[in-house]
């Protein structure tokens, strides 16, 4: 892979946000808005009903965890229909830009926006409601590069079914992460699902992470297998996803670029 064409290519993504104040906003709005209202929701609870010190702790931490699985998958998946929707795959690749470098810049840009959203989603949660996100501390090297993968994986495989199926399917771009939601636990311990609801996030590696945050924040302690057992399905899904991606681009390749537009 040419570092200087991916840098490029992770460039041009950037500077999409110079050019678009919606696309600034969309980096930090949703998470801050939501913040705000899980925040006030958290104080009421706490209040009113469990008076647990760790309640607005938990939300807004699994809050903003959260959004680095979403906006992970959504740089990758929203990129690629920023060039289709623009038309421009075509002129991507008759550059001498390869499929991996363009993937490498995809996730490059999506790297960048995460730690611009979390700074601000720390600093919206600390002001707000005195939460301190980096009181995760040492795990949040952990915790962070595992929701990224799980971010990745389903990007890559909404890209996937975007290249094969065009923008009729575009609306997977929004709805499909939310699919992961509810057997992620960012909010409630695994436990209060229903059974047959926790042996499938068995295979969910960010029901694993949302599992220790929630342990490291009311415990102080985190059991390192779950960590190893995210990490496994991550690198598992993520191979998958990037092969799957990978053929789907070769199918698309063969119909021609033209037919996505």
């Amino acid at each position: 892979m040419n570092l200087y064409r991916i840098y490029g290519i992770t460039l041009r993504y950037l500077y999409l946000l110079r050019h678009s104040y919606d696309r600034v906003t969309d980096t930090f709005y949703w998470v801050v808005m939501d913040i705000i209202l899980w925040g006030f929701t958290s104080l009421f609870f706490r209040q009113a009903f469990t008076g647990d010190p760790n309640l607005s702790a938990n939300l807004i931490g699994g809050l903003i965890l959260w959004y680095v699985v979403w906006r992970t998958q959504y740089e990758i998946s929203v990129n690629l229909l920023e060039e289709v929707w623009n038309k421009n795959l075509i002129n991507i690749f008759v550059s001498p830009i390869t499929f991996s470098e363009w993937i490498a810049a995809f996730m490059i840009s999506g790297v960048i926006k995460v730690i611009f959203m979390l700074v601000v989603a720390s600093l919206t949660a600390y002001f707000l409601y005195g939460v301190n996100f980096l009181a995760y501390g040492k795990y949040l090297y952990v915790f962070i590069p595992l929701l990224m993968m799980s971010g990745w994986t389903v990007g890559f495989f909404i890209s996937s079914f975007l290249l094969r199926f065009g923008t009729k399917l575009q609306t997977l771009a929004w709805s499909f992460p939310y699919l992961v939601n509810p057997f992620s636990a960012i909010f409630y311990p695994l436990s209060i699902l229903p059974l047959i609801a926790q042996n499938i996030a068995h295979f969910v590696p960010t029901s694993y992470v949302f599992e220790s945050a929630r342990s490291f924040i009311n415990t102080g302690v985190v059991d390192p297998i779950m960590l190893w057992k995210s990490l496994g399905l991550n690198i598992l899904y993520l191979v998958i996803a990037m092969i799957f991606m990978k053929l789907s681009f070769r199918k698309v390749l063969e119909k021609g670029l033209v037919k996505l537009y």
